[in-house]
């Protein structure tokens, strides 16, 4: 699941063409700990410096349950996004 948001932040970050500096220094974090959330690397983040990260990125984090199959919706922001 982590290297899933993680590949979700770097797509985001990618379109917004930013470089893992820039956004880094946008949220006040270090362009290491950037590189291992986009990773699915890092040990510890905590959740307020998530949401804060997807926000910057108009990104949100979404709770279902586990093996669930996504619904139709799902589907179709996955195909437009």
């Amino acid at each position: 699941m982590v290297f899933s948001i993680g590949k979700e932040i770097r797509q985001a970050r990618k379109r917004r063409k930013l470089s893992q500096e820039q956004l880094a220094k946008a949220l006040g974090m270090s362009r290491t700990t950037i590189g291992q959330i986009e990773n699915g690397t890092v040990q510890e983040i905590g959740v307020r410096k998530l949401i804060r990260l997807l926000e910057f990125l108009g990104l949100e984090l979404r709770v279902r349950p586990s093996g669930v199959p996504p619904t139709l919706e799902e589907l179709r922001e996955k195909e437009g996004g």
